[in-house]
Formats: C-alpha cells, sequence, structure tokens
C-alpha cells in the first residue's frame, strides 16, 4: 500500500471527479489553509452545523439516536461549547476510487488550540460529503472557521482492489450529502 502524491490527486480529481469541488493548490493567505498538498488533500469546513447540547436531557445512544441532541448552526464561524462537539461537513464531495483507502487527520492550527477533528476512514468506493465530529477538548469555547481548511485528507492506494467494496456491500452511509446524522 502506498500513499498517492499530488499529481495522482490532481488526475483522478479532475480527470474523474474523485473530489469536487478540487483546488489546484494550497490557498494559504489570511485563512486556515486548504486544498492540494504534496501527499494529500487539505478539505475545507462548510457552514453548516450541529452542535451537541443537552437541552433536553437526551442520552446519546448509536443504536437509537436522536437529534434532539444537536441544535442546527450555519453561518462563517461556529463556537463549540467546552468539553463538547460538533459535527459538521466538508464543503468537497468525495468519490473513494475502488482500489484506495483514505485516512483523515485534522489540521494542526486546530489541534494546537485544544480541538481534536474525529473522521471514520474513507472506504474503497464510497462516496459523499464527509460528516465530521470537531471535538473540543478544552474548558473554554472554541471557534471553528467554515470556507476554510479543516482536516487533510491521504490517499492510501492498495496493490489490488478489495474483493468486496463499500458500494458492492450498499453501505449505510453511501452518497450522504450535507452533516449526517448516526444511522443503524
Amino acid at each position: 500500500m502506498a500513499i498517492m502524491p499530488d499529481h495522482w490527486i490532481r488526475k483522478k480529481a479532475l480527470e474523474e471527479g474523485m473530489i469536487e469541488p478540487f483546488v489546484d493548490r494550497q490557498e494559504r493567505s489570511g485563512v486556515i489553509s486548504y486544498g492540494l498538498s504534496s501527499y494529500g488533500y487539505d478539505a475545507r469546513l462548510a457552514p453548516d452545523f450541529r452542535i451537541f447540547t443537552n437541552v433536553d436531557n437526551a442520552l446519546v445512544d448509536p443504536k437509537d439516536f436522536s437529534s434532539q441532541s444537536f441544535v442546527e448552526r450555519s453561518g462563517d464561524s461556529c463556537v463549540i461549547p467546552p468539553n463538547s462537539f460538533a459535527l459538521a461537513r466538508t464543503v468537497e464531495y468525495f468519490r473513494i476510487p475502488r482500489d484506495v483507502l483514505v485516512i483523515c487527520l485534522g489540521k494542526s492550527t486546530y489541534a494546537r488550540c485544544g480541538m481534536i477533528v474525529n473522521v471514520t476512514p474513507l472506504e474503497p468506493e464510497w462516496e459523499g460529503h464527509v460528516t465530521l465530529e470537531i471535538s473540543n477538548t478544552t474548558p473554554l469555547p472554541a471557534r471553528v472557521y467554515a470556507h476554510e481548511g479543516i482536516a487533510q485528507f491521504l490517499f492510501l492506494r492498495g496493490d489490488s482492489a478489495p474483493e468486496v467494496s463499500y458500494a458492492d456491500r450498499g453501505g449505510k452511509y453511501m452518497g450522504q450529502r450535507g452533516v449526517t446524522l448516526p444511522r443503524l
């Protein structure tokens, strides 16, 4: 398995629509960087947020998830309460090739402020907007910025395609658009 470089990412994005919209270089001026990097792609945060709240004393249960656990907000930034988290999504829509697995890591700018971005791997032949969990591990409110970089995606190409891809098994998050809550 090899990590794929910028020219491979560019070709897949432009010729096969692997990333849409695609930014062909690092945008850095006055923003948290986003776009194509040497061995990855820094995705942007969309302006749609679901902020975790306990206003209604809801129980967080992945087998019986209640949307009452979140309040919806949209805008150019989002304040995440102390020791809490928000769900958000990427601006970019991803289409993962059959022989590729994608791993996501949070941007160092946010990590140095105590904010952690969590994303499960993007499996072969999965597609959609990526739902992100952004945790504020600090005892203070923390701000994240829409339309700017939030996480870097690394593309790992296997020596061969898997026997069964995410699409083949009809994965429950296939084709998701917007911020997607847990499904059973």
